[in-house]
């Protein structure tokens, strides 16, 4: 079966890194991101729970490395609290629906109806991370999922999501 690139075509069918953070796994938040994603018509093509090593949250975040909080969001992150749970979503502008799903980073600067303005309200413990670019998607993906870990399937209701009329 063929295999998509990590993120998929860019403009086109995309796919985009979602991870939910050990506080929005704490507060039992999964149910509500994944049924936002999947009412908005994008497809679950990996997920796992998985408490990252040091060395993965580093170089996930390592362009955030020079800032002030980086050592606490890497420990935050890897601490075993809660896991993580990572997850591929694909379809159409994922990535950019993605983050307007997800809301501003800082909560008190998100939008009420997008998931950090409906549950957070500190920056760190903002519940949920998302690919920003196609670059960072693909960055992302490769970095949490193996090529095997992303599945390929079709939706069976695909003709009611997608038309160019």
């Amino acid at each position: 079966m063929f295999r998509r690139a990590a993120a998929g075509v860019r403009g086109g069918v995309e796919r985009t890194f979602i991870a939910l953070k050990p506080d929005g796994t704490q507060r039992g938040l999964l149910g509500d991101v994944i049924k936002r994603f999947e009412q908005k018509g994008y497809k679950l093509v990996a997920i796992k729970a998985i408490v990252p090593s040091r060395a993965l949250a580093e170089k996930h975040y390592e362009d955030l490395k020079t800032r002030p909080f980086f050592k606490g969001l890497v420990s935050y992150m890897t601490s075993g609290a809660a896991p993580v749970i990572a997850m591929v979503w694909e379809g159409k502008d994922v990535i950019r629906q993605g983050r307007r799903l997800i809301g501003a980073t800082n909560p008190l600067e998100a939008q009420p109806g997008t998931i950090r303005g409906d549950y957070c309200i500190s920056v760190g413990r903002n519940i949920i991370h998302g690919s920003d670019s196609f670059e960072s998607a693909e960055k992302e993906i490769s970095l949490w999922f193996g090529k095997s870990e992303v599945y390929d399937w079709q939706y069976g209701n695909a003709e009611w999501l997608y038309a160019d009329n």
